[in-house]
């Protein structure tokens, strides 16, 4: 039952990073990370066309967002053999629009996978919270 609800889950959460878009739609994204399940969150901002926000090189974030486009959000998909390396309890919640399109995209470092969206991602997640 477990499986069945995490892998509609993550076919949700594919959809809310996947579909059609007319190309040089807005973007605008809110990007908050914390340490741990005690810390508090960490804001920053980052929009695009002209490029602002409080991520670090705003104008560097959205260039790589234009070449990345919105797979670079794109959850692990079901059956990916993972490795089993916990890189620590930060977590990471993107949310806004990307060239139009909503995005809302939970980030973790429960496992290899996952360390490997943190990394894709990282330019936005800044340093992680001490």
């Amino acid at each position: 039952m477990l499986a069945v609800r995490v892998a509609i889950a993550l076919v949700l959460a594919g959809l809310c990073v996947s579909g059609a878009s007319a190309s040089g739609g807005r973007t605008s994204l809110h990007v908050t990370v914390r340490a741990d399940a005690m810390s508090a969150w960490r804001s920053a901002t980052l929009r695009c066309d002209p490029p602002g926000g409080s991520v670090a090189q705003p104008g560097r974030a959205c260039s790589r967002l234009r070449a990345s486009g919105r797979a670079i959000f794109a959850p692990t998909p079901p059956g990916t053999a993972c490795t089993q390396i916990y890189g620590g309890p930060q977590e990471a919640l993107v949310t806004g629009t990307l060239d139009g399109v909503n995005v809302w995209a939970r980030f973790r470092r429960r496992d290899g996978c996952e360390i490997a969206r943190w990394n894709r991602v990282a330019f936005l997640l800044g340093r992680l919270p001490s």
